[in-house]
């Protein structure tokens, strides 16, 4: 049998249980995810040759061959990973991938559309929608404090570059058509015990209120703000946690991110989404995994992120919920690891596209709940597998067993050449 055979086979299955796996699919092929771009050389960024990550609360780990060295090495990686992978893309680029070709470096405050306008030239030839981040890390003046810190020089400085991001975003989303979402995130925070936390907090607010105070139309420019529990050199205390940008954004009427690697191990990110939607208006979240804390590590086809895609569709507010990748690894092959986690996103969304949502919310509303979990088991055992295969073939990428020669393949005539 083909994969159409099969296809047709395991159709019927799911149809038995009350799914319409066409209907999943088509639906899956529209629901656009934010690859970010820093998996390619490690978060280090072009704006000076051989830029490497250096501090504000993120580390990369391992040094396997072929990062990319340039832009164009960088793009060539991206489009590269477009191919191996289904679905539907934008791309998440940080302000520290600016391209100063042919102009003179600029410091971070002092940032304008044209240092991207390659980047948009690229984008839309490729027919890939570009969303922003301001970077406040890796720079001298993101050693201690940024948006939090008391000194006004500092401070004033972050509040400058996080403003220009803004303007860049919005010069993105006019001339590509759709929103750009502009993310901030902060590593402020302290190592050892804090005395003076409201402090920071309340200079935090007043920064963001600062960056904010120009109306940008949301046709352009959709802000977001993003927390964490804590990270490398601010293990005991972070200004912007969750419960300070939760009551920001609610307060604020902005967008919240929830990425799966920025809260306590043991809390559940998939029932966040359902309460957090009440109050704020839209929600972007950062798929990652973290191994007993923020590392980071490529994103799999497992348990939370099937989770965190379920309630993502069973909401029904997908025109609220945005999602993006965010990892980094550079212990292994990088375009691997890019793939692998695209991948695994596209394979958890599919997964909750292909529940029987009326059906185990029918035995709920009844209250025959043995009914509603009987249905849940049911569909561990349908054959997902066939659905996906078919799904790879029908948007020309490689299958599972066919990923890993198309890998190494690239490695041998590309990343493996690179010095």
């Amino acid at each position: 049998m083909n994969n159409r055979e099969r296809y047709e086979d395991a159709r019927e299955q799911y149809a038995a249980a009350g799914v319409d796996t066409d209907k999943a699919l088509d639906s899956l092929q529209k629901i656009p995810v934010s690859l970010h771009c820093w998996q390619g050389d490690d978060v280090g960024g072009f704006e000076k040759a051989g830029a490497v990550l250096d501090g504000g609360g993120i580390q990369v780990t391992g040094s396997y061959p072929g990062k990319a060295r340039t832009i164009a090495e960088l793009r060539q990686d991206i489009e590269k990973v477009l191919t191996l992978t289904p679905g539907s893309y934008r791309l998440n680029l940080h302000a520290n991938y600016a391209d100063f070709s042919g102009t003179k470096p600029v410091d971070r405050d002092s940032l304008e559309p044209k240092h991207f306008e390659s980047w948009l030239a690229w984008a839309a030839e490729k027919k890939l929608p570009l969303d922003f981040n301001a970077t406040l890390f890796s720079h001298p003046k993101a050693e201690s404090l940024t948006l939090a810190s008391k000194d006004e020089g500092i401070r004033d400085f972050w509040i400058e570059h996080t403003k220009r991001c803004r303007g860049i975003g919005a010069y993105f989303g006019e001339k590509q058509g759709t929103p750009c979402i502009h993310n901030i995130w902060i590593a402020d925070g302290m190592k050892d015990l804090c005395a003076d936390r409201q402090g920071y907090r309340e200079i935090l607010s007043k920064s963001l209120d600062e960056i904010l105070a120009e109306k940008i139309p949301q046709q352009y420019l959709k802000d977001s703000v993003e927390s964490k529990v804590f990270g490398i050199g601010t293990e005991s205390y972070v200004a912007g946690s969750h419960e300070f940008y939760m009551g920001y954004a609610a307060s604020r009427k902005c967008m919240l991110t929830l990425d799966m690697g920025h809260f306590h191990p043991t809390e559940d990110v998939s029932d966040k989404i359902s309460s957090v939607l009440l109050f704020v208006p839209e929600i972007l979240l950062h798929l990652s995994r973290g191994v007993r804390w923020d590392s980071d590590h490529v994103v799999l086809f497992n348990d939370p992120l099937r989770m965190v895609a379920g309630e993502i569709i069973r909401t029904g507010k997908l025109e609220r919920i945005h999602i993006g990748t965010d990892y980094f690894d550079g212990s292994i092959n990088r375009i691997g690891a890019w793939a692998l986690g695209s991948r695994a996103t596209e394979k958890a969304l599919l997964s909750a596209l292909l529940e029987p949502q009326k059906r185990l919310m029918a035995y709920e509303d009844e209250g025959n709940y043995f009914a509603r979990l009987a249905l849940n088991e049911q569909l561990k055992t349908l054959p997902f597998g066939t659905i996906w295969d078919y799904y790879c073939e029908k948007c020309g990428v490689p299958s599972d067993k066919e990923l890993i020669q198309a890998v190494m393949e690239y490695e041998r005539d590309v990343t493996g050449r690179r010095q």
